[in-house]
C-alpha cells in the first residue's frame, strides 16, 4: 500500500499536483497541493487546437518540477491525466512522449465522459450525501456534466465549452454580440437529460466564484468544500462577473490571478445552470484528481468499467463502506486518538435518558456522536485549552462528508466545554441551531467524558425521574464528581450516583 501518491492534472490553462496521504487502509488526506500555468491551449482555438512550441516546453518544465516535488515527499505513486487541451492538439503524441523522456512520467489522455465520471465519482464519495445531483466542472477547454443519482452515474457528458475557449473566441476579439447564442447552441441537446434543481459546482472557476461570495457575505467558514448557496440569491452577483470588464472584477471580489477566465467561467456556468432549472449550488473542493485518486484508492477500475457507447450509463458508484468516513478516519489517525467508546455509549445513553427534559430532536444524535470520537484530537497539540484546539481542528479540517453546518455543530458542542457561553457562537449562529441545543450536547458530551476519567469502562445505566438524572453503577466516583460540577446544567434537574 502506497503511503503518498501523486496525481497531477494537465488542463488547458493551468497544471495541479496533489499530494495524497494515506493514513490507514480506509483513511487519506491531502497534504499538499501545488499549481502552474502552462496555457497549454493558448492560440490553440484559433489554430486547429495544436498545442505551441512555448507551451510544450512549459508543460515540460512543468511535469520535471512536479516530479521532483513527488519525490521529495517520497510519493510511491505518480498518476498523470491530461484533459481537452491534450484531447484536441493534433501533436499531443509529442508531449507525451517528450514528458516520459524527459521526466519519467506516463501522462494518460482521458476523454471528456470519463473527465465527468471521474469528478462525479470523487464529489458523490467525499461530499456530505445528496440524493441526486449534477456535476459540472468547467474546465479550460471543455465543461464535463454527469448526472448523479441514487448511488448511480446516470449519464456524463463532455462540451465543448470552456474559459480558455471562449476568452480566444469572444473575449480576446472584443465581440462578444454572438455569445449567448454560442452558448445556446451548445447546450440545447442536454437540458433534458440533465435537468437538476441541484448542482455541484467542480473546477477553479466556479470555486472561485464561491469564494468570492464567501468573502462578500462574510460566511463564518472559509472552507470552500460543501459550501452551499441559492442561485436565485447570488444569481445577480454571478451576472454581475459575467458582464464585468477587467478592471472592475477586483471590485466584485475576484482575486487577481482569476482575472483571465472568470468572466467566461460565470457566462457558461450561468448558461447551464438557468437551462437545468438549478436552485442550489453545491462547491465540491474536490474533482478529477480527487477521481484519479480514489480509482486507485477504492479499485474502482472504471476505464473497463466506463466502456458505454449510449449516453445511458448506469455506472455504480464505488463508495465507501457504511460508516467508513474518510475524513473522520484520517483525523483520528493523525492525532493518533483511540475513539473512547465509553464516551459515545454514555453519551447517547445519556441523550435518551434526558430526552424528556431536553426534548431534543433525534438527527442530534449523530453529531454528539461525531463529537464524542473527535473530543480528545486537541490534547496531543496541548492540554490546556484542549477543547477549544480539537474544535479549531474539526472546523478546519473535518471536511469529507459533513455539511457545514454539521461541522459547526461538532465544533461548538466540542468547543463549548459543557459550560454556559456557546463556543464561538456570534461567528457561527448562522449555520447553528438554537445555543440551547448546542449547550445540551455540550453538556451530555462532557458529563460522558467526566464518568469515563473514574469508570474505565464500567458498564453505567441512566435513568430520569422525579427531576433527577441516576447514575446506576457509578458509586465511589469522586474525581468524577468533581469534574461535573463544573459543568453548566441547560436545565434545573439532580444527578445522583446509585
Amino acid at each position: 500500500m502506497a503511503k503518498r501518491t501523486a496525481v497531477i492534472d494537465l488542463g488547458s490553462n493551468s497544471m495541479r499536483l496533489a499530494i495524497y496521504e494515506r493514513t490507514s487502509r480506509w483513511a487519506f488526506f491531502t497534504l499538499a497541493e501545488f499549481k502552474t500555468k502552462v496555457r497549454l491551449a493558448s492560440g490553440g482555438y484559433n489554430s486547429a487546437g495544436e498545442i505551441s512550441k512555448a507551451s510544450m516546453q512549459r508543460a515540460i518544465d512543468g511535469f520535471c518540477e512536479f516530479a521532483q516535488i513527488a519525490k521529495a515527499h517520497k510519493c510511491h505513486k505518480i498518476y498523470a491525466v491530461g484533459t481537452s487541451a491534450l484531447r484536441d492538439a493534433p501533436n499531443s503524441s509529442e508531449l507525451i512522449s517528450a514528458v516520459k523522456r524527459e521526466c519519467n512520467i506516463n501522462l494518460k489522455v482521458i476523454d471528456g465522459k470519463m473527465e465527468a465520471i471521474l469528478g462525479a465519482t470523487a464529489a458523490a464519495n467525499l461530499l456530505a450525501p445528496f440524493k441526486k445531483g449534477v456535476t459540472i466542472d468547467i474546465g479550460g477547454g471543455s465543461t464535463e456534466l454527469a448526472l448523479v443519482e441514487n448511488g448511480r452515474i446516470c449519464k456524463a457528458i463532455s462540451l465543448n465549452l470552456g474559459t480558455v475557449r471562449l476568452k480566444e473566441l469572444f473575449f480576446d476579439n472584443k465581440n462578444t454580440a454572438n455569445l449567448k447564442s454560442f452558448l445556446a447552441d451548445a447546450i440545447k441537446g442536454v437540458i433534458d437529460d440533465f435537468r437538476c434543481e441541484n448542482i455541484i459546482a467542480i473546477g477553479g472557476s466556479l470555486r472561485a466564484l464561491s469564494s468570492a461570495i464567501i468573502s462578500r457575505e462574510r460566511y463564518p467558514i472559509s472552507t470552500l468544500h460543501n459550501f452551499e448557496y441559492k442561485l436565485s440569491v447570488h444569481e445577480e452577483y454571478l451576472s454581475s462577473v459575467a458582464n464585468s470588464t477587467v478592471l472592475g472584477l477586483e471590485r466584485l471580489s475576484i482575486k487577481k490571478e482569476r482575472f483571465d477566465t472568470i468572466r467566461e467561467g460565470a457566462h457558461i456556468f450561468l448558461a447551464v445552470a438557468k437551462a437545468l432549472g438549478v436552485k442550489r449550488v453545491i462547491t465540491s473542493g474536490v474533482g478529477v484528481r480527487e477521481g484519479v485518486f480514489l480509482n486507485d484508492f477504492l479499485g474502482l477500475y472504471l476505464n473497463k468499467r466506463a466502456e458505454v457507447k449510449s449516453g445511458e450509463l448506469g455506472l455504480m458508484l464505488a463508495k465507501f463502506a457504511n460508516g467508513l468516513n474518510p475524513g473522520l478516519k484520517s483525523l483520528i489517525d493523525r492525532f493518533n486518538v483511540n475513539p473512547n467508546r465509553n464516551i459515545k455509549n454514555y453519551a447517547k445513553a445519556i441523550f435518551e435518558a434526558l430526552s424528556p427534559v431536553h426534548k431534543l430532536e433525534n438527527c442530534y444524535i449523530q453529531e454528539l456522536l461525531t463529537a464524542s470520537k473527535l473530543i480528545n484530537i486537541g490534547s496531543n497539540i496541548g492540554f490546556y485549552n484542549d477543547h477549544k484546539n480539537s474544535a479549531y481542528i474539526v472546523l478546519n479540517s473535518l471536511n469529507y462528508g459533513y455539511t457545514h453546518e454539521q461541522k459547526a455543530l461538532i465544533a461548538a458542542i466540542i468547543g463549548t466545554n459543557g459550560k454556559k457561553s456557546v463556543y464561538e457562537y456570534d461567528k457561527l449562529e448562522k449555520l447553528l441551531p438554537p445555543a440551547y441545543v448546542v449547550r445540551w450536547l455540550s453538556f451530555m458530551l462532557y458529563l460522558a467524558r467526566a464518568l469515563d476519567i473514574s469508570c474505565a469502562g464500567a458498564k453505567l445505566e441512566f435513568t430520569y425521574e422525579n427531576q433527577a438524572l441516576s447514575i446506576i453503577g457509578g458509586r465511589g466516583l469522586s474525581l468524577a464528581k468533581d469534574e461535573i460540577k463544573k459543568l453548566a446544567k441547560p436545565d434545573t434537574f439532580a444527578i445522583s450516583f446509585v
